[in-house]
């Protein structure tokens, strides 16, 4: 059986011209660019070094070959930042479609809200949306689903980015999982209401991905950080715990939130418990009478790699929030080995069920039923 794969979460490594080729020349030195150093390849902006290029792009290499941070570009695979290549590396796997989650912004613009001069980084900000749509996304129609970045530090700025990209076929856009540990208000309180509204407005899907807070769960500074790798998931059960027991679904019930590389198996606990305490203190804490799960179950969605022990749990889960994830091209990624991996994980699932989860569930949430056509 050939899997028909809808992937939701995929990683861009920049090409080095995205800004270079579209911000003012007077900009141009402060704005992103690649410098060499000692063999290797960083980003600049604002005149300092950021990390090395390919952040955790280790598609193609064995497991004893990993590392965090290729250096530079002919230490990846040309698929990390040439999309053409990408979409041939996707589609041999029955890959058809991909949203694709920035770098050197951070996955959810980070990098522009840490800015100091503002106007360079809203500059920045369209010059990545652009670039996106015109030149990622346009170079294999069908293929790729834009999904942009905003300007964290003004919502109502961000609101407007939303319609002007949703207006040019843009779908989702990237936000963090958790503002607060970013210096920014909570998703308790009204600040972010303009996004919010923008994306209710445009039926723009909000993505969050794990990391975006830029908080590491581990139990200590001086832990191994294999171990924020293995707790990663536990910041989308945050999040999902905060938006379904939160204001954002209840003022705004028909925006659309995906928990982007959590995975799902926690999800029946997390909504058991949730109704559990909903039923025992929402009188003295004046919640509404909408359950958290059944909040869940009509603004979020969450996403899948192989994870066995989620598929069993579906049910309880429903089948409908379910979504299926490649994370090329970082260590996660089953690349190139993602029909077999699928395969395992869907062993014995229902075809209706296989077809929901792998694609079908993606198509409706994202209005993205198109196929790729190469270019000749």
């Amino acid at each position: 059986m050939q899997y028909d794969l809808f992937s939701v979460d995929d990683h861009i490594i920049e090409p080095p011209n995205i800004w270079t080729d579209r911000l003012p020349a007077a900009m141009q030195e402060a704005g992103p660019h690649v410098i060499h150093e000692d063999g290797k390849q960083f980003w600049m902006f604002e005149g300092n070094r950021g990390a090395t290029m390919g952040l955790n792009a280790v598609a193609g290499k064995s497991y004893d070959e990993f590392t965090m941070d290729p250096t530079s570009y002919d230490d990846m695979i040309p698929g990390c930042y040439d999309p053409v290549q990408r979409a041939r590396d996707l589609m041999s796997n029955g890959v058809r479609a991909s949203v694709c989650f920035p770098t050197f912004p951070r996955f959810a613009g980070v990098t522009f809200l840490n800015a100091k001069d503002k106007a360079l980084a809203d500059l920045c900000v369209k010059a990545y949306n652009d670039w996106l749509i015109d030149e990622w996304c346009a170079s294999v129609p069908g293929m790729y689903v834009p999904m942009i970045i905003g300007q964290l530090w003004d919502p109502v700025a961000m609101g407007d980015e939303i319609r002007r990209c949703a207006a040019r076929g843009a779908r989702a856009v990237t936000f963090p999982e958790n503002p607060v540990p970013l210096g920014q208000p909570s998703l308790s309180t009204d600040h972010w209401d303009p996004i919010w509204q923008a994306c209710v407005e445009t039926d723009t899907v909000v993505c969050m991905h794990i990391g975006t807070s830029g908080v590491v769960p581990m139990a200590a500074s001086d832990s191994p950080f294999i171990q924020g790798i293995a707790l990663a998931s536990t910041s989308a059960w945050i999040s999902c715990i905060d938006l379904i027991m939160g204001r954002i679904p209840r003022t705004f019930p028909d925006i659309k939130f995906t928990l982007s590389e959590g995975g799902i198996g926690w999800v029946p606990f997390a909504l058991e418990r949730a109704d559990r305490q909903w039923e025992r203190h929402r009188h003295w804490s004046r919640m509404d009478d909408v359950r958290p799960s059944d909040v869940f179950r009509r603004n979020i969605w969450v996403c899948f790699i192989n994870e066995d022990v989620g598929v069993m749990l579906r049910h309880k889960i429903g089948v409908d929030r379910i979504l299926w994830e490649c994370d090329y091209p970082h260590a996660d990624t089953p690349w190139p080995h993602s029909q077999k991996e699928v395969a395992e994980s869907l062993d014995g699932v229902p075809d209706d069920e296989v077809a929901l989860m792998t694609h079908g569930n993606a198509e409706q949430l994202f209005r993205w039923f198109e196929r790729p056509t190469m270019p000749a």
